[in-house]
Parts: C-alpha cells; structure tokens; sequence
C-alpha cells in the first residue's frame, strides 16, 4: 500500500476530488487509513465524515457515487487527488454538480453559478 503521512493531519488528510473529464473541482473531503484502503480496494471513493465520525461511502444513500479513474498524491504524501467519474452528475448534497457553486462577486457577496442536478428533498428525503 502507499505510504501517505496520516501523522501530520492527525488522522486526516486531505482529498481534493476533481471531475476527469471536465477538470473540474468537485469536492474537497478527508481521508483517514480505513477510508483510503476502502478507496482502493473498491475503485469508489470512500472519505471520513468529520461531522458524523465514520466511514462515508460517497454515493452511498443518493447513487450518485464516484467512480476512482486515477489518484495521485502530492510531494509530502499528505494530501490526495483523486480524479473521478461522478455518477449522475453531480457530487454535492446540495444538487449542484460541484460543492463549489458559489462564487465570490467583485462587491465581496456570494453567488450561485449553476443550477442544481438534482434535488436533494427527493435524494435524502430532507
């Protein structure tokens, strides 16, 4: 297995998810060992959830999961990108395609760029 350096984020470590066809950014989530093993034995990206405290299996509850096409990790080993397949187009609970979807404005506010893919009510039952 690849050696990353989970000492430095104390567990954690940073995962920026990006599209690989589009080159977009999708997602930023953090990885802990059990998660990035799960990663690679299943080519689906499975992330830590700080919020909850446990294993996340990206996809799990929407389908919309995130098929690993290729990873690398970066010069000190403490941070990964992992460059996906998004299943049904879109990686935030919120429906847009990408967590971000809002843009900071010359006036210093924040807007929406897109519409939501899906919505999440009918997903998650929210």
């Amino acid at each position: 297995m690849i050696d990353l350096n989970f000492d430095k984020g104390n567990g954690l470590l940073p995962a920026i998810v990006q599209d690989q066809a589009s080159g977009r950014v999708l997602m930023l989530a953090y990885i802990n060992e059990q998660s990035w093993r799960k990663t690679l034995e299943t080519g689906e990206a499975h992330y830590w959830s700080r919020s909850r405290s446990e294993l996340w299996h990206k996809g799990g509850t929407s389908g919309h999961v995130q098929k690993v096409r290729d990873v690398f990790v970066d010069c000190d080993n403490d941070t990964v990108l992992l460059q996906v397949e998004q299943v049904g187009g879109a990686a935030c609970h919120t429906g847009y395609e990408s967590c971000f979807f809002k843009k900071v404005t010359p006036e210093g506010a924040l807007a929406v760029v897109g519409e939501p893919v899906f919505d999440p009510e009918k997903v998650y039952g929210k």
